[in-house]
């Protein structure tokens, strides 16, 4: 899946958040349940809703404080630092999150000179800013875009008023983590890139848009009003196809890893190799049967490892296993563009995977979501109406 940007309006956490949901409306739910792991559920509520501004129809999400969780604005990045280490979040998105608030903290210290645990958040310190960024961590490791670009960012102008006083738009420390990034000046004053946003981006690390076919478009409104123009973000998300002239597949290297075991029980070998594919960087363990020395029958066994801490994976192959010997190559691999979405059927959500193929594309559901099925027969139907051209996907 490709994720694209286009920023419209410009880009705020609420904006990136509402667009999502403008594509995805059935993740809203899951939202006050991050703010529940995060720890401070009592101190906001979330308004999530369809929005139209008179020219564009969308989605707009809110945060609002609760009456008794103002009082000081500002909190040190090293006090968010350990709320969020110490919350119950899923562990991608606790790391989006230190690593967007780690992004803001780090221009700021650059921007005022001073280290960066001293560094103390003043509107982004807001509880409402603080769940903005679990929000949007959350939806960024939901949508596990494998690409991602974004229009040139519309610079505004003027000055926002800050705790620091006035400043003028972009703000220093949004300008800092957008170093790099293609600005236009389109002529609307006004900030229209908040810190937020701005961390989002360049967490992001938007590159070039390759080609694709169009699945969702998504419409994120924020709360500022600009003259003549949609304060929005648009989402679109594509699938990727192959350019024209170009390979319809990816191809790199992997690490491949084969051994043969002839003395130890299938259920001790089959405990080994269920902890050799929990492994970091494993893709893949096959076992087969063959005929070794003696014509004894032996257990074939072959990993496949994106080669990320190859010497740990060997080791725990000769701790795990009664083999005396490995072999080790590096082999080509050429892999198809592939996506996945959900696709609804009967009040029951199914998984489906996309193939980008170089005769087209094909379209399989995952075998786990059939297995409720009360038959073969019946999965064969269910298979009939969701892998059909046009099933409407979410």
């Amino acid at each position: 899946m490709h994720l694209h940007l286009d920023l419209v309006g410009g880009i705020s956490g609420d904006m990136f958040i509402s667009a999502v949901l403008d594509c995805y409306p059935e993740l809203a739910g899951d939202l006050q349940e991050q703010i529940q792991l995060a720890g401070f559920p009592q101190l906001v509520t979330l308004e999530s809703g369809p929005y139209n501004d008179g020219v564009l129809s969308g989605h707009r999400f809110k945060v609002v404080p609760a009456e008794d969780a103002h009082g000081h604005h500002h909190r040190h990045y090293s006090d968010i630092k350990k709320l969020l280490t110490a919350s119950a979040l899923g562990t991608e998105t606790k790391t989006i999150a230190l690593d967007l608030f780690f992004i803001i903290a780090e221009a700021e210290a650059a921007i005022h000179d001073k280290p960066i645990e001293d560094i103390a958040f003043h509107e982004v310190g807001a509880w409402d800013s603080i769940a903005d960024i679990v929000c949007a961590s959350y939806l960024i490791s939901r949508l596990k875009a494998s690409s991602i670009s974004c229009s040139a960012l519309p610079l505004g102008g003027g000055q926002v008023k800050t705790a620091h006083g006035m400043l003028p738009v972009p703000a220093p420390a949004t300008a800092l983590i957008l170093k790099e990034f293609e600005f236009v000046d389109d002529g609307i004053s006004g900030e229209r890139i908040t810190p937020t946003g701005a961390a989002i981006l360049k967490y992001l690390a938007p590159t070039e848009r390759p080609p694709g076919v169009l699945r969702h478009q998504g419409f994120g409104f924020g709360t500022k009003q600009f003259p003549g123009i949609s304060n929005t973000l648009r989402i679109l998300i594509l699938d990727p196809v192959a350019a024209a002239g170009a390979s319809a597949w990816e191809s790199g290297e992997i690490h491949q890893i084969e051994f043969e075991i002839d003395d130890q029980t299938p259920e001790q070998l089959a405990v080994a190799l269920e902890q050799l594919q929990q492994l970091s960087g494993v893709l893949d363990v096959l076992q087969y049967p063959a005929f070794g020395k003696k014509n004894r029958l032996v257990h074939a066994i072959r990993i496949l490892s994106s080669g990320e801490a190859i010497d740990a994976l060997l080791t725990r192959c000769f701790s795990l296993t009664t083999t005396l010997g490995i072999r080790h190559s590096v082999v080509q691999r050429h892999t198809l563009p592939r996506s996945a979405s959900e696709v609804e059927y009967h009040g029951r959500s199914y998984a489906l995977k996309t193939a980008i193929r170089p005769g087209g594309k094909t379209v399989k559901a995952e075998m786990d979501g059939l297995s409720a099925a009360d038959s073969f027969a019946e999965q064969a139907e269910i298979r009939r109406h969701i892998e059909a051209p046009g099933a409407e996907t979410k």
